[in-house]
């Protein structure tokens, strides 16, 4: 909550305060008239009551009680006005407008921030950039900028809006292609669309050539490597699969969103090669899940020969430690995996 947001809500607790506080402790102020007051209020009761009940034949003692009661009224009037106990008007309206105000400028500011706060950080980011959708795209339609564009574009694709976002990636690329975030978004966007809607998924056609195309122009790009390792094991490409998944990873070390895709494809793989579970079990935490390297080097057309590779393995290499367990029939099909990635 921002210094803001507690400003506001303080001054709120303090109007409220004195709005209610007020009148209580006005009400405790004495009166030093008040045995005075009730005295010549009782004796203008009196004297009017005795008015009230004047017969006929006592209508002469009308001119004395009047002169009389008239002095009482003006001993009255002479009198400081009593306190009341209660808030003046102008105080009152003054507070209420000011607690009006402060109700109005928090709808805006903290009250949003206690919704948002039961949410996860990206459940507050989709609900935010889906209250500032309306805006961008109106903006967008109006201007047709390549940057507008592409702020729609991409608070539609936050905000889960696929068509939006799909539409908006579109215009952009129409006025310049070389658009790394437009490319592989609106890619991935026509790649799920086929899969909901049955189709099957070809290498060759147009949600992959745009991923890649995006990888391409921005190769260092994080999300560029994560879409395209998620294409590649669409199209059942898993090695090249893990490579660009592995790159995600070394570009973006705190994220985890391919976590599960590359578990997926290391079962995969070692139900159908039995060498592959081997690799993931003993290797691939140094070498990189497909062998792309990682703390260990890369084992990609490292020009390995069979007997050198089960040389290191059984003995160990530099800080590689050796690995005597890995023999026999696993020895061999792993030293089988390690050979396929030679040629």
């Amino acid at each position: 909550m921002t210094a803001l947001t507690l400003t506001l809500l303080a001054l709120l607790l303090v109007a409220g305060a004195l709005l209610v506080l007020a009148p209580l402790r006005q009400a405790g102020v004495s009166d030093p008239d008040a045995l005075r007051r009730s005295e010549l209020e009782t004796e203008r009761e009196r004297l009017f009551a005795e008015l009230r009940g004047l017969t006929a034949a006592a209508e002469g003692r009308r001119p004395e009680l009047e002169n009389r009661a008239a002095r009482v009224l003006r001993s009255l009037d002479g009198l400081p006005p009593a306190p009341s106990g209660r808030l003046p008007a102008g105080w009152l309206w003054g507070g209420l407008t000011l607690a009006a105000v402060l109700v109005g400028v928090g709808a805006f500011s903290f009250i949003p921030a206690w919704q948002l706060g039961g949410l996860n950080p990206g459940e507050a980011k989709t609900v935010k950039t889906a209250v500032l959708l309306p805006g961008l795209a109106e903006r967008a339609k109006a201007n047709g900028s390549v940057p507008d564009e592409l702020a729609w574009g991409r608070a539609a694709f936050d905000a889960g809006q696929y068509d939006q976002a799909a539409g908006a990636y579109a215009a952009a690329l129409k006025q310049n292609p070389r658009q790394p975030e437009a490319l592989r978004r609106l890619g991935i966007i026509l790649l799920t669309r086929d899969d909901t809607q049955g189709q099957a998924a070809r290498p060759n056609d147009q949600a992959f050539l745009l991923i890649r195309t995006a990888a391409q122009l921005a190769p260092d790009d994080p999300e560029s490597q994560l879409l395209l390792g998620f294409a590649l094991s669409r199209y059942g490409q898993d090695t090249l699969a893990l490579n660009a998944l592995e790159r995600y990873r070394s570009l973006n070390p705190q994220g985890r969103d391919a976590d599960e895709m590359i578990a997926v494809i290391r079962g995969r793989q070692n139900s159908a090669d039995p060498g592959l579970g081997v690799y993931a079990a003993n290797c691939a935490s140094c070498h990189g899940a497909a062998g792309g390297g990682g703390v260990g080097p890369s084992l990609l057309h490292a020009g390995l020969t069979r007997a050198s590779v089960a040389l290191i393995v059984r003995n160990g290499k530099g800080a590689m430690p050796a690995f005597p367990q890995i023999s026999g029939k696993s020895l061999d099909e792993l030293l089988a995996v390690v050979e396929g990635w030679q040629k």
